[in-house]
């Protein structure tokens, strides 16, 4: 039992260690949100790329010339797109940003058709809350595009590290504070 307890305090130091770095990058992602945005799209553009490369690589285990044609091709668009988006990555932070408005305004859209769907269900207004909500970020990323380029990738990422870090810690910290209940 006691190997246990320590296994369990060293896990969950662990865990709060890494709560506490999420917090941290999420502070300075929203600090710094130009920046964290144009790191993000600067990745994504190069995984994109990469990913050419795999579908270029399984051209020459598909069957028939038509599925190789096709391959090389769709491995073609993703490996070209993929490093032009990842040498600009001004263009790339555009295109993303505009891409999560549309992410969301769909969220949004199908949270709506949830609520409706289980109104009478108790807490489905917690659906809506939601939705609204969902619907409102897309509207404040979609309005103003391009110039919410500038902040809203970075933003949301940082809120969402220190959101997901905090639960983390919380979740951490309850698992300490059970553990030395049980002792």
């Amino acid at each position: 039992m006691e190997n246990a307890k320590r296994v369990i305090k060293e896990v969950t130091g662990a865990s709060i260690g890494w709560a506490i770095v999420m917090i941290l990058l999420g502070l300075l992602a929203i600090i710094l949100p130009l920046a964290t945005g144009i790191a993000v799209s600067v990745v994504a553009s190069w995984l994109i790329a990469i990913a050419g490369l795999a579908y270029l690589a399984s051209a020459f285990a598909s069957r028939g010339a038509g599925a190789f044609i096709w391959r090389m091709l769709i491995g073609l668009v993703y490996v070209f797109g993929g490093a032009y988006l990842g040498l600009h990555p001004q263009l790339a932070l555009e295109s993303f940003t505009v891409v999560l408005a549309v992410i969301f305004v769909m969220e949004g859209v199908l949270e709506l058709a949830t609520f409706f769907q289980f109104r009478i269900v108790s807490g489905s207004g917690w659906v809506l809350f939601d939705a609204l909500v969902t619907l409102l970020l897309a509207f404040l990323i979609a309005l103003p595009w391009p110039s919410s380029s500038t902040w809203a990738i970075g933003i949301i990422l940082g809120i969402n590290l220190m959101v997901s870090g905090t639960t983390v810690l919380m979740y951490s910290l309850a698992a300490r504070k059970t553990l030395e209940a049980l002792s």
